[in-house]
């Protein structure tokens, strides 16, 4: 990495944007200029807490010694943003999902391409430990041709029924992760999708039009499957791990817990739960991700989960939707 240093904008003061700002900030050369919210007070302690200023969104795109500006708002401003800052020359990073309209999504990827500008896409799940070095030994041949990939994703508990309701429903919020990993760990695309679902754990999310748990089968180009299994209420916590079958064996991604104490007695063996919820599991993962945005950023470097990734996974949330809501497989084009 050089010693540029690059003046940064975030949007977004929330519980993720905290997480990004302060990952931000340990990033050599990125200076914290601006924090931007609707909400003025949390705009206001992020900002104090990291030195910086609170900024309205024209004052921030206005600003040309911005160089990069962090997108954490909430899903129904990303899109706007995302065209905007392009449209600015600001490099972008973007919290997941790109929008929650493929239309409009596919028309943020043709601004950041018409712009030219850096846009990464918030898919911390590639950035874990565990599941990088899963893929990094996957495409190394330890097991071979991957034929299989089966991954569990569930939450310890459902959000409000209020987020659901402008969240896009189960597979835009949630699956869109697990989409993401079919993509990045089979180097795949699908060319069919089916998908079911239901109401299990609180009638009111029926109620919302959204489900609480699903599942999904997937069938890529080359022939492999993905499975998909999730659900909005894991007691025991946050369950997030997936395996890969390949022609040469299997390769599993586990768990995090907090610790890897084990206790042995004369009538039971007990250790930690998984990591409550996301903020934990992958704190690393956060942690991570923003560096290879900075580092891109500062080297003009590539990023690794682009907008063509976010448009990619909406795709295949968007199928999985209709499909659930049809009762039918969904064909892709090949």
């Amino acid at each position: 990495m050089t010693n540029l240093a690059i003046d940064v904008a975030v949007f977004g003061a929330g519980r993720i944007g905290k997480i990004h700002a302060g990952n931000l900030v340990l990033q050599p050369g990125a200076n914290l200029k601006y924090v931007s919210d609707i909400n003025t007070q949390a705009a206001q302690e992020l900002a104090q807490q990291h030195g910086a200023q609170v900024a309205d969104i024209d004052s921030v795109l206005a600003d040309a010694s911005i160089g990069a500006v962090l997108i954490a708002s909430s899903t129904d401003t990303h899109a706007d943003l995302i065209m905007r800052a392009a449209a600015a020359g600001k490099a972008i990073f973007c919290e997941k999902p790109v929008d929650l309209t493929l239309e409009r999504a596919k028309a943020c990827a043709r601004a950041v391409a018409d712009a030219g500008v850096t846009c990464m896409i918030g898919f911390q799940r590639r950035f874990d430990p565990t599941f990088s070095a899963l893929k990094t030994r996957l495409a190394a041949g330890e097991i071979g041709d991957p034929e299989m990939l089966i991954v569990t994703s569930r939450d310890p508990g459902a959000p409000p029924v209020s987020y659901i309701k402008s969240s896009g429903g189960i597979f835009k919020d949630m699956l869109i992760h697990d989409f993401d990993i079919f993509r990045w760990i089979l180097e795949d695309e699908a060319v069919s999708i089916s998908a079911t679902g239901s109401c299990l754990t609180d009638p009111a999310i029926a109620e919302a039009g959204d489900i609480d748990c699903a599942a999904v089968t997937i069938r890529s180009r080359r022939g492999r499957l993905c499975q998909i299994n999730t659900s909005r209420r894991a007691a025991y916590g946050y369950d997030q791990r997936f395996e890969v079958l390949g022609s040469k064996g299997m390769l599993q991604a586990g768990n995090h817990k907090p610790t890897e104490v084990v206790a042995a007695g004369a009538h039971h063996v007990s250790q930690d739960k998984p990591e409550h919820f996301f903020l934990e599991r992958y704190r690393a993962a956060y942690a991570s991700e923003i560096a290879h945005f900075f580092d891109a950023v500062v080297n003009r470097a590539a990023v690794r989960t682009t907008i063509e990734d976010g448009v990619k996974a909406l795709e295949l949330a968007e199928a999985a939707t209709l499909s659930w809501r049809e009762n039918r497989t969904i064909e892709l084009a090949k």
